[in-house]
């Protein structure tokens, strides 16, 4: 939280110090103790269980039918819960359950109206938000001049002193206090919006941002997390009764897993039973069970039993019935997060049916593999997709500087390495890794070696594998072909060159794994998975490159013809890159 306060006046008790080093040694004091209070907030925020996310304080007449139900909406859309005071039971007393709502929320944001101080019971919702030391406050001034907030004057002034007439002094004082502590913090001003829809928006990114720096600080260097999370809003739909499931799907190193575990961090209050499920799980009962087949019922039930003893947090359940999983958890509203999917078996021994769980339940599924989720008869599919230009350099200025920017005399050199590198999430956080600390002389060298082709990190090299060790022999045999010579081509010529081939088939599992993308009727791969395709090939033979599958590199091409070590039939049945033709 951001906050800035004014310096109060007040009399020196020196007249021979200066004014102005008395001012700036209050508002050094003032900024420190702020800043102090800030950390300490945000530190007792994130060890908190809390029921909200946010109270919003408003005077109703005002805002209730316009500004707060749009707000409210965006809200949902980026799962964030707000208390809604229409959740209050009829037969409960207000004031107690709004004073426990405000205790229980992390965020509040307070929307200043014409109308806010002639209510004093907004007036002393505020006082109550001020006096809890643990609460991130966000202030909006909406159709009111923050001055007149601040110092209680002009038309607000006037409705405020009017409210008082009714109050203590005492009561007063405190009222002031709030309004001007509050007035002075980092806010939003609508006379500075010509577009309502957008400041609320940016309003719901500001609760998002500071949500999730009190959650964890694993996710702060996440650059465009916010609308991974707004996308997926919409697919889970938590307003609804149904029990959905979801999954995530993308490019091995592209940040599902981030995205889901921030999901999971955000969800979890909203379910009575929830479990993140990563591969590790599934592997131990495979080891148990390494000789039995995938259908084998012991490994099933095993499987069972460990996902029933850490979802209820009941050690060593024992089952002997398979409907056992769905009769413990079908009356549970549940949250299950099934991460890194790389077999069917699991979700179909896991989460078979939706029937299985609660009303509102939600699965969500993280794969690179679309076909897991399809054949399990999951629609609901979120793609993540390689980030745009300008998220791909801030997540390279993330990685490099700590920020989401290129500081002075690094923001061309920023744009060539990301345009050089390619927009690969992972490749690009350890790229800036590399470059961190390295002077501008340091990344203009860099250039030509990214130029020449991005030799792949061995981290990124051993997450993109994974996929393509997951292929047949004949789909490796055809992503070879893709990496090496048949990127940027049409689906249909790729089909007339390799006739004997079940290319139809192979193409369609390479889009599943988020190998290759079809676009327009092109095939095309993302530079980081090309290039691991050509170093497959390059291994074959290191020190021959004539008993390599292709050539691709000019300079092997030209070794190979000048040693005159190909045959004819060499030649014959052997395929090159176009490039061989220049030579």
């Amino acid at each position: 939280m951001s906050n800035v306060l004014y310096p109060p006046r007040q009399t020196p008790y020196f007249s021979s110090i200066p004014l102005l080093t008395i001012s700036i040694s209050i508002v050094f004091v003032l900024s420190f103790l702020l800043l102090s209070l800030s950390l300490s907030m945000a530190s007792s925020s994130s060890s908190r269980n809390w029921l909200y996310d946010v109270f919003l304080s408003f005077r109703g007449g005002d805002v209730r039918v316009t500004f707060r139900s749009h707000f409210l909406k965006e809200f949902d859309r980026k799962l964030i819960t707000a208390f809604r005071d229409n959740e209050i039971e009829r037969s409960h007393s207000l004031w107690p359950d709004l004073e426990q709502a405000i205790k229980d929320s992390r965020i509040a944001v307070v929307v200043f109206s014409k109308n806010y101080a002639s209510s004093s019971w907004c007036l002393n919702e505020l006082l109550e938000i001020v006096n809890c030391n643990d609460k991130i406050i966000i202030p909006v001034f909406y159709g009111v001049d923050p001055s007149q907030v601040r110092y209680q004057i002009g038309d607000f002034g006037r409705i405020f002193e009017k409210t008082c007439k009714r109050q203590t002094e005492e009561v007063k004082n405190q009222w002031k206090k709030a309004l001007t502590l509050v007035a002075n913090m980092l806010g939003f001003d609508s006379a500075k919006w010509d577009d309502e829809a957008k400041m609320i928006e940016e309003i719901a990114n500001d609760v998002l941002r500071k949500l999730l720096l009190t959650t964890s600080k694993d996710f702060d260097d996440f650059v465009g997390l916010e609308d991974h999370i707004a996308n997926m809003s919409a697919l889970l739909d938590l307003e609804s009764k149904e029990v959905k499931m979801v999954g995530i799907w993308g490019s091995s190193g592209i940040g599902k897993t981030t995205i889901a575990r921030a999901l999971f961090n955000n969800l979890f209050r909203h379910f009575q039973v929830r479990k993140f499920i990563d591969r590790s799980f599934a592997y131990k009962s495979r080891e148990i069970h390494s000789s039995a087949n995938p259908d084998d019922h012991n490994m099933k039930l095993h499987l069972q039993e460990s996902f029933l003893s850490e979802i209820l947090r009941m050690p060593n359940i024992k089952i002997d019935d398979p409907t056992a999983l769905e009769e413990r958890l079908k009356y549970q509203k549940v949250l299950i997060i099934i991460d890194d999917l790389d077999d069917i078996m699991v979700l179909d021994t896991l989460v078979g049916q939706t029937q299985w769980f609660g009303y509102g339940s939600r699965i969500i599924v993280v794969t690179n593999d679309k076909h897991f989720l399809t054949a399990h008869g999951i629609d609901h599919i979120y793609e993540v997709s390689f980030p745009t230009d300008v998220h791909a350099c801030q997540m390279l200025c993330q990685s490099a500087f700590k920020q989401n920017y290129a500081p002075e005399g690094f923001g061309d050199l920023v744009v060539d390495v990301v345009r050089h590198a390619c927009s690969f999430p992972l490749g690009l956080n350890l790229l800036g890794k590399y470059l961190r600390g390295r002077n501008e002389e340091y990344w203009m060298d860099i250039l030509p070696r990214l130029e020449n082709g991005l030799r792949l990190d061995g981290k990124i090299e051993k997450i993109l594998r994974i996929s393509y060790d997951g292929l047949d022999s004949e789909d490796q045999e055809i992503f070879r072909h893709i990496a090496c010579i048949f990127i940027h081509m049409k689906v249909t010529t790729i089909k007339s060159l390799l006739a004997e081939s079940d290319v139809s088939f192979a193409l369609e599992n390479l889009a599943d794994k988020s190998l290759i993308h079809v676009r327009q009727g092109y095939v095309v791969m993302h530079r980081s998975l090309q290039e691991m395709g050509r170093k497959i090939v390059r291994i074959q033979s290191i020190d021959n490159p004539g008993e390599r599958e292709f050539l691709v590199d000019p300079n092997d091409i030209h070794d190979v013809l000048n040693a005159c070590t190909v045959s004819f039939f060499f030649l014959k049945n052997l395929s090159f890159h176009d490039s061989i033709y220049k030579v």
